[in-house]
């Protein structure tokens, strides 16, 4: 069985533009001009096991309503129709555009999606009204689509604006839901609401048609989960990568040694830290590398073409583990430190580093035995042969919120706005993430520990539902 949609709008309004966010393909002529679509145009949305087929019709946009409205009125007079099929069609194309528009309506539609200019007030839309009186007189049930909000903004403030469009249609018997569907910056989980409202708009009867749609529907959501599912593990890889990463230190050698011992000594402006740089400029560009190609990945998963660029790695050069093996003679140091003897000596035992401060020459012998046969302990049980460097805990957690930040880029992003391009992520979208991952944290942190990629993307889809959740209170 077909169900049909029927995309109908002022011209200029963006119904191409929605139509190819919908569709998640390009489709017709997206230009900042009138009647850029002349005619009806259908397109396949999806279609279930059953072979049921739910269709999208991209119509001409609406002109002068108010004459729309009239000729409405002579259908089935014969005179009429010649009006609008050879005369209107030669001496006046835009009007003849709209024409058929409502004859696709008509014609073809279960439900009518009626996008509007939400940048504007509804009193002031002008079109508004009569438009409203047309789709009236054809009597389909119709879905008003607010289109042209901007960037996503905070729940609440969108609910605000499409509670203001509801009270205005409030007395359109004909309008059975309002809903925020921006061609631009939409999220999956927004379709998923516009197909619960079309399932309640559809007429009762007949019974085997709102069937049909239910398994449409179920076909729609499979595919939303099995990307969102994809989605998860694309990023669960990427960090699972970062929290396994290392970087050996290269042995600095006698020179560096000195000049390290020196900078402690505060002797050099400089110390001997050029390897570890160099090291953790090693795992910096690594991850830049892997973020870059599973954002790619994450693209191609929701339908978009693009490549990430310049993708901003949040405060990575500052965070990183020295994972480094004491020497004996370092160990010795420690080792007075702990009795006592060496004043000045700070060892990190968290990140198994040590920084050595300007007590290292006034270092004894004392505990020297012990603290040796100690180091070797430690270097046993961390399996360490050689320093390294990894990501903290911390790193890992800002590559959890930034990943999700990413996936919130990507998920938001309309077909219509063509090929990907990074942007400014609106501010809310930053405490919304903090919230879902700080409850998480610990799960979080201990699944990218553990190397086990299915755990760890169970855990970012629990976060990430958390999130969207968050955001859109009101979606399936």
């Amino acid at each position: 069985m077909q169900i049909a949609l029927s995309l109908v709008s002022h011209t200029n309004v963006g119904k191409t533009t929605l139509a190819r966010t919908l569709l998640r393909r390009d489709i017709g002529e997206v230009r900042d001009e009138a009647h850029v679509t002349s005619e009806a145009e259908r397109h396949p949305m999806i279609e279930s096991p059953a072979g049921d087929r739910l269709e999208l019709w991209d119509t001409p946009g609406f002109g002068d309503s108010l004459r729309l409205a009239k000729r409405l009125a002579q259908r089935g007079n014969p005179l009429g129709w010649f009006m609008t099929e050879v005369w209107d069609r030669f001496r006046d194309r835009g009007f003849w555009h709209s024409q058929r528009a409502v004859r696709n309506v008509l014609e073809q539609a279960d439900v009518v999606l009626y996008l509007v200019n939400a940048s504007e007030a509804p009193e002031d839309s002008g079109y508004l009204d009569p438009e409203l009186q047309v789709l009236t007189l054809i009597g389909k049930p119709v879905l008003v689509l607010l289109n042209q909000l901007g960037p996503p903004r905070p729940p609440a403030d969108e609910a605000a604006q499409v509670e203001g469009w509801r009270r205005h249609l409030a007395g359109r018997a004909i309008v059975r839901e309002v809903l925020a569907l921006d061609a631009f910056a939409r999220c999956w989980v927004q379709e998923g609401r516009l197909l619960q409202a079309i399932a309640d708009a559809l007429p009762a009867e007949p019974a085997a048609r709102r069937a049909a749609f239910e398994r449409l529907r179920e076909a729609w959501d499979a595919r939303s989960r099995t990307i969102f599912q994809a989605a998860m593990r694309v990023l669960a890889q990427r960090l699972a990568r970062a929290a396994r990463d290392r970087e050996e230190v290269p042995d600095s050698g006698w020179t560096d040694k000195l000049k390290q011992l020196g900078s402690a000594m505060g002797l050099f402006a400089e110390g001997g830290a050029a390897p570890r740089e160099r090291a953790m400029q090693a795992l910096a560009q690594r991850l830049d590398a892997d973020v870059r190609t599973s954002t790619d990945r994450l693209i191609r998963l929701h339908g978009l073409d693009g490549h990430a660029t310049e993708v901003v790695l949040t405060r990575l050069a500052e965070h990183y583990a020295v994972r480094e093996p004491l020497s004996e003679g370092k160990a010795a140091l420690w080792g007075g430190a702990v009795a006592g003897a060496l004043a000045g000596l700070k060892a990190d035992i968290a990140t198994g580093g040590m920084t050595l401060g300007g007590g290292l020459l006034a270092g004894g012998l004392l505990g020297a035995l012990g603290a040796a046969g100690l180091a070797k302990g430690v270097n046993l049980v961390r399996g360490v042969d050689k320093p390294t460097l990894a990501w903290t805990d911390e790193v890992l957690l800002d590559l959890v919120q930034a990943a999700l930040l990413g996936y919130l880029a990507v998920a938001h992003y309309g077909r219509g706005r063509g090929d990907w391009a990074e942007g400014e992520a609106p501010g809310f979208w930053r405490a919304a993430v903090d919230a879902a991952v700080d409850g998480r944290a610990e799960a979080l942190r201990v699944a990218m520990r553990a190397d086990d990629t299915d755990a760890l993307a169970a855990r970012l889809g629990a976060t990430t539902t958390a999130l969207l959740q968050c955001l859109y209170p009101k979606a399936a």
